[in-house]
C-alpha cells in the first residue's frame, strides 16, 4: 500500500487544529487503498499547537510532528517537511482550512494517471480584498517577464508532489527561499486543477503586508537577475541622455553665451542622479547579502524534538538525529 503524506506547517495554529484533524480523517477514510499521514511542522509556535500536536499523535497513528528550534517561516518549515517526509507522495496544506482538504482525492487521482505535480489554483477567495487581488495578479505578471522559466500564476502551496519533485526539492538548500519558483524550476509532468477558497476556519492570518512585501522580494530577486540588467540600462540611457544634454549646453553657450541662471535645474538633475544612484546601489545590495547569506553554509533549520524521537525513546531507543541525510 503506498503512503501519502499531507505535510502541514503550523505556526500558532491552536484554535483550528481539532476541526483541521476531522477534515482530514474523513478524507482518508474515503480513500482506504492509500496510508496516510500527517506531518506537523511546528514553526516556533508561541500558543498550544505543540502540545496538541504531542496529544494527537500519541492518539492518533497518523499524527507525526517536527518541532523546530524557532521560527523560521513557512518555506522553511516547507524544506523541514519534505526531508522528513515518507510517503511516495506529499500534500502541502495550509493549516487554516482556507484550502479544502477534500481536494485531495482529485488530486490523487490526477496524480495515479502519472502527474508528478498536481498543483490548485484558486479560483476565488472569500474574504479577499480587491486591492489585494489586483497586487497579486500583477506582481505574476512581473515576475513572469523577468523569469524565463514559467511562472504559474495563483498557484500557491497547495499541490500534491510524487517523490520525484519532493527529491528534487531537498537538493535545494537555499537559506532565502521562494519554493513557489522552484516548483516550476525543477520541471517534472504538470496538472493543474482549481478550487475556492474559503474563509479562515479560525484564529487570524500570520501573514501580515511586511512579510508579504519579504516574499516579493524574495521571489524576484530569487528567480531572476532581471533587476540588475535593468538598472544596467537605465544606467546607459541616463549616461546618453546626459551626453545629449551636455551637447545642448555646450552648443547653446557657444552661440548665445553663458549665463548663472538653472541652479534649480542643476539641484533636481543632481538629486535625480543621486536617487537613481541609491535605489541601484539597493538592489546589488539585496542580491550581495543573499550571496553573503549563502556563502556561511549555516543549515537551514534546527529541530528541537519530533514524534519519531518520543517514539523511540518510549521504546528505549536512543533519539534519531536531526540531520538528514
Amino acid at each position: 500500500m503506498k503512503k501519502v503524506t499531507i505535510l502541514i506547517p503550523a505556526y500558532n495554529e491552536e484554535e483550528v487544529l481539532p476541526a483541521l484533524l476531522d477534515r482530514l480523517d474523513s478524507v482518508a477514510a474515503f480513500i482506504p487503498r492509500y496510508e496516510f499521514e500527517y506531518l506537523f511542522v511546528n514553526d516556533g509556535s508561541s500558543d498550544g499547537t505543540l502540545r496538541l500536536l504531542k496529544q494527537y499523535s500519541e492518539t492518533n497513528p497518523r499524527v507525526r510532528y517536527i518541532d523546530l528550534s524557532r521560527n523560521f517561516g513557512k518555506e522553511t518549515a516547507m524544506l523541514a517537511g519534505f526531508d522528513y517526509a515518507k510517503g511516495d507522495a506529499v500534500v502541502i496544506l495550509d493549516a487554516d482550512l482556507q484550502q479544502p482538504p477534500e481536494l485531495i482525492r482529485e488530486m490523487i487521482r490526477w496524480w495515479e494517471q502519472g502527474y508528478e505535480d498536481v498543483y490548485a489554483v484558486r479560483a476565488q477567495r472569500e474574504g479577499e480584498s480587491r486591492m489585494k487581488e489586483w497586487t497579486s495578479k500583477t506582481y505574476y505578471k512581473v515576475v513572469q517577464k523577468m523569469s524565463p522559466e514559467k511562472v504559474y500564476p495563483l498557484a500557491g502551496d497547495f499541490r500534491l508532489l510524487d517523490r520525484k519533485c519532493i527529491e528534487a526539492l531537498r537538493q535545494l538548500r537555499e537559506n532565502e527561499r521562494y519554493t513557489k519558483g522552484m516548483y516550476g524550476w525543477i520541471g517534472f509532468k504538470k496538472k493543474e486543477i482549481t478550487y475556492y477558497a474559503d474563509v479562515r476556519a479560525a484564529g487570524e492570518t500570520k501573514w501580515s503586508w511586511t512579510k508579504l512585501f519579504k516574499l516579493a522580494m524574495d521571489g524576484i530577486t530569487s528567480y531572476s537577475t532581471a533587476p540588475l540588467k535593468v538598472w544596467s540600462y537605465i544606467g546607459f540611457a541616463i549616461s546618453f541622455l546626459a551626453f545629449l544634454f551636455l551637447a545642448y549646453e555646450i552648443g547653446k553657450t557657444l552661440l548665445f553665451g553663458t549665463n548663472a541662471a538653472g541652479y534649480p535645474t542643476l539641484l533636481a538633475s543632481i538629486l535625480f542622479l543621486g536617487g537613481i544612484q541609491l535605489i541601484s546601489l539597493g538592489v546589488i545590495g539585496e542580491y550581495l547579502g543573499r550571496v553573503f547569506v549563502e556563502t556561511k553554509g549555516r543549515p537551514p533549520y534546527f529541530i528541537r524534538e519530533s514524534s519519531d524521537e518520543a517514539e523511540e525513546d518510549t521504546h528505549g531507543k536512543k533519539g534519531r538525529s536531526n540531520d538528514v541525510d
